[in-house]
């Protein structure tokens, strides 16, 4: 959410910032929008002072033994009591309608973002490793994993429907390898702590991360209105909204290994086959909650971190910078890390990376206190995968695929592996 004082005090500002989002100009609603809601507060502050001065006089014109007076003013008391529920609920309804309005704007982008429409406006930033270098054909996962004998889409769609798998034996295994080697690496040498936390979370926490009120299509929700998290930057971001921390103990950096669950809404027709776009996936999720001061330079250390996975897979990816259309809705900046993938001849997002500011720290009313200062300050968050756990098995599948069918098992993996070195068909 962002700050309606820094809107009214940067009006052109904030609409050539939503420019860049392909957004319409908004300011000048919302500060019409604050002004009725500053009136409304300005109103019933007047009705309660002048309850409050009318029931003194009373007490005046009583001892004054002014009987006409008194009554006149109880007459006035009882007025303004009866008339102020009604001004209660159009102060309600004001705020209701300017934070309603606050929460589906998307986030200012940082200025050395570059500016676009879609992913092809996309900056690379840097390309790291090498193309496999072997000569014989390249395959998509989904044809060496049937093939392998170990995942099954039509057992998935037996009993789940569309946009699931089931991996058994040794996919099974090098599945739980890989998210284990991620969360061992992040906690070990990256310096984050490991949480386990709920998969299923209140309203107010998906707003609390921007997930609502404006992306409710995409979730899925239980029968008593809790939500299926769609990553686990929802309960790990969330784990200090309404807290007020001390500078000095920040960054926090949190990491969870999840299943993330996502209806995958306007996605039809999209990877259809496969496990590229599931509706249940794991994935080794990253959150730093920072200061104003460390955002910055914590987002190219998160970045790092979720590089160094690929890295020591000995995976060859890019990292690029989106603009400013292909950003999420929380994002000031974010670089998306893209695995090469031989079996489809192109780069596909395997971990995103974000710094949000104070966007989601106002939504939480999740603050810090600067020593020597008195004001508190929104906390600044960031979110990255860690990454997703699927889409490196699918890389590792087609990138270490042999001209016999098998998949040798990446260095960085075999002490997860029970001494198996290499996956081959059943």
């Amino acid at each position: 959410m962002l700050d309606i004082k820094w809107i009214r005090e940067n009006e052109q500002a904030f609409d050539e910032a939503l420019a860049k989002r392909s957004v319409e100009p908004m300011a000048a609603t919302l500060v019409a929008m604050d002004d009725r809601r500053r009136a409304v507060i300005q109103k019933l502050q007047d009705m309660q002072s002048r309850r409050n001065a009318a029931s003194k006089e009373i007490g005046a014109a009583m001892g004054q033994k002014n009987l006409e007076l008194a009554e006149k003013l109880k007459a006035e008391v009882a007025e303004i009591k009866e008339t102020m529920p009604a001004a209660e609920q159009e102060e309600r309804e004001a705020i209701a309608a300017l934070d309603d309005a606050l929460s589906r704007i998307p986030n200012i982008p940082l200025d050395d973002v570059p500016v676009g429409k879609d992913e092809h406006d996309n900056v690379v930033t840097r390309v790291v490793g090498q193309k496999p270098g072997w000569n014989h054909p390249a395959k998509e996962h989904f044809d060496i994993g049937e093939a392998l004998g170990y995942m099954d889409f039509d057992r998935a769609s037996k009993i789940s429907g569309s946009r699931f798998t089931v991996l058994t034996s040794q996919l099974a295994r090098l599945e739980r390898a890989l998210g284990q080697f991620m969360l061992d690496m992040h906690t070990t040498e990256h310096g984050y702590t490991e949480v386990s936390s709920p998969l299923m979370v209140k309203a107010e926490t998906m707003y609390g991360t921007g997930q609502l009120p404006k992306f409710e299509e995409d979730l899925f929700k239980t029968t008593d209105g809790r939500y299926l998290i769609p990553t686990a930057e929802v309960t790990l971001t969330n784990l200090v909204s309404g807290e007020m921390l001390e500078q000095e103990k920040l960054p926090l950096r949190f990491t969870a290994l999840t299943p993330s669950f996502r209806s995958e809404a306007g996605s039809a027709g999209r990877d259809t086959r496969g496990m590229l776009r599931q509706h249940q996936f794991w994935k080794c999720e990253l959150v730093s909650i920072t200061d104003a001061d460390s955002s910055i330079a914590e987002h190219e250390r998160m970045t790092e971190c979720a590089e160094n996975v690929l890295k020591r897979l000995g995976l060859h990816f890019r990292t690029v910078t989106l603009c400013t259309g292909d950003m999420g809705f929380g994002a000031r900046k974010t670089y998306d890390i893209e695995v090469w993938l031989p079996g489809q001849d192109t780069y596909r997002e395997i971990s995103s990376c974000s710094v949000c500011g104070d966007f989601q720290g106002r939504r939480m009313n999740a603050r810090y206190r600067v020593k020597d200062e008195k004001a508190l300050r929104f906390v600044h968050t960031l979110n990255g995968s860690g990454t997703a756990v699927g889409r490196c098995l699918i890389a590792v599948l087609e990138n270490y695929l042999n001209e016999d069918g098998s998949v040798t098992i990446p260095d960085a993996l075999l002490p997860y592996m029970g001494g198996l070195m290499k996956i081959e068909k059943a």
